[in-house]
This record gives structure tokens, sequence and C-alpha cells, in this order.
């Protein structure tokens, strides 16, 4: 079974159509979306249009459930004052700027999936089991914790924007990094394919040139904040 993962979108519907058009080519059994298909660029309604309209599987990330409750906060972490105001700039326009409908989806996708193939469970969240805007950063004790308090064989996370995968012990922990705006200092979007074989489990790491620019140059002319811009255009945010 080959199973795509895409997450972190965040309203970029030139890099979400790159990716899936890159995912038609891999032979895939399944895609799982994990979530913040909103915030922060300016296509929300055609990111989640495309989503439904493929009936693709989809986690609720915390993007998701600050647009569709109509929160106060997306439950980001920005110790930077200027950062968080950016961030209180995006949510409003975001809400302002998503049809009620699609507001009404974000509000009713699941917060964890399960899978099981070949006696192997795989466990999709946004974040962590723990909480949905919790970091899994490599190599952190946050991942540690999870992991070692996770009951399955694969749990598949987003939220930090930068694709890995690591063991601990026989549980693997995978990083979908974001097809959005990615945090790899390249602007290309990424995603991650699990090829499961028996007992054998393989992740690739893919990554998807598109024209970032176009959704740059639509971020600056939708009055979101440049910093939104540079972002895309840099991979680093």
């Amino acid at each position: 079974m080959r199973i795509a993962v895409i997450a972190d979108i965040h309203s970029n519907i030139y890099a979400l159509e790159a990716v899936l058009k890159d995912i038609d080519t891999k032979d895939t059994d399944l895609i799982v979306c994990l979530g913040d298909l909103v915030g922060y660029n300016p296509f929300p309604n055609e990111v989640i249009g495309t989503i439904r309209k493929r009936k693709i599987l989809t986690i609720k990330g915390n993007y998701d459930e600050a647009v569709g409750e109509e929160l106060m906060v997306c439950g980001c972490d920005y110790p930077d004052p200027r950062d968080a105001e950016n961030a209180s700039i995006s949510l409003n326009w975001t809400i302002d700027n998503t049809d009620d409908d699609n507001k009404e989806f974000l509000k009713d996708l699941p917060k964890e999936v399960k899978i099981v193939y070949e006696g192997k469970t795989l466990v999709f969240v946004h974040g962590s089991p723990r909480k949905i805007n919790e970091y899994l950063k490599e190599n952190s004790t946050e991942a540690e914790e999870n992991m070692r308090e996770f009951e399955h064989d694969i749990l598949v996370c987003g939220h930090t924007h930068k694709p890995y995968y690591k063991y601990y012990g026989s549980k693997l922990l995978i990083n979908a990094g974001s097809a959005g705006k990615p945090k790899t200092g390249t602007p290309d979007a990424n995603y991650v394919v699990i090829d499961i074989k028996g007992d054998n489990i393989a992740v690739e790491i893919h990554e998807v040139a598109y024209d970032y620019e176009k959704t740059a140059a639509a971020i600056e002319s939708n009055g979101l904040p440049r910093e939104f811009a540079e972002i895309i255009r840099t991979g680093r945010g």
C-alpha cells in the first residue's frame, strides 16, 4: 500500500495543484491530508474546494479549527509580537474570506484517523495525539514523549512544516512537512509517500517546484502582510 500524505497547505492553491499533479504520477492507493488547509495565503475556498472535489481524507488542523469555529487565535506559536500581529491579521482575513459552507466542512473534520493495514496501525494527526497544535519537531523532547506514550506502529503528523521520519524502537514517527508553506529553506512544496509492503516500510520525501511567485504576488495584492510573501519566496518562516 502506498499512501501519499500532505499537510499544511495554508490556502496556497498553486502549490496544492502542483503537489497533487506530482502525486498522480506516484502510483499511490490513498491520499491523506493532515490539515491546516487555510491561513496565510489568499485562496482558502479554492484549496478547500479542491480537497472536497477529490474526496481526500482530511484531518483537522489548528488553523482549520480556528477558522471553522471563528476563534480569536489560530493556536500557533509566535513569541515575536510582530509575528503574532501578522497571525491575527491572517486569521481575521481568512475567517472573513472563507465561505460558510467551507467553514462547516472545516468544523466537521476529525482530529484523528486510524488505518490498519497488514497488521500495522497508522495514526494520522495534525500536531500530536495529545494536542492539535503540539509541535513534534525532529529529535525534540515532545516527539520522544509522544512516541514513548504511543501504543501503535506508525504516527504521522504535520504542523512543523519540515518533513522527516525517525524510528523510536519499533515505532515510526513521520512528519509530512508542508505542501503550501514550507520551512525548509526552499520555496518548493513537499510531501511524503509511505510505502508498506509486509514488514517493510519505506518513506519517500518529495519536493515539488511550482510558480511560488504567483502565490507571493497574490498575498501582496490581497493586502496580507508582506512577510508572508517573503516566506513563500524563501521557504523560511
